[in-house]
């Protein structure tokens, strides 16, 4: 049973697990909007929020903590540059997740996951 397990495995070892939400994460920052399935777009969300808000404050220690979180450069400096200056009055909640369709090959629940 997983009574208030913290979060999902996703049939996944723990460092191919990072590695996926990593991979999502820079996805999501680059486009905007992504497509994935429902169990991945949850875990997703707390990911990504929690790197959003370290990005606000955006001083040199928030570059470093987002940096050693998804190792990509460009990616770093847009979500502190230009993606989280417009979530300064928002307390949360900027992520949004809408579910889709269910995937034909293994009938997985899909959704869109992006950024309010």
């Amino acid at each position: 049973m997983r009574h208030k397990h913290g979060y999902r495995k996703l049939g996944r070892t723990a460092s191919h697990r990072g590695a996926l939400l990593k991979n999502l994460a820079i996805a999501i920052i680059k486009s905007g909007k992504i497509e994935t399935t429902l169990p991945k777009a949850k875990e997703l969300r707390g990911y990504v929020e929690k790197l959003i808000t370290k990005a606000r404050v955006g001083d040199f220690n928030a570059h470093r903590s987002i940096f050693a979180a998804l190792q990509d450069k460009e990616c770093t400096k847009k979500l502190v540059a230009e993606i989280a200056p417009n979530y300064k009055e928002r307390d949360g909640g900027y992520t949004r997740i809408i579910k889709t369709r269910i995937r034909r090959g293994d009938a997985a629940p899909m959704a869109f996951i992006e950024l309010v």
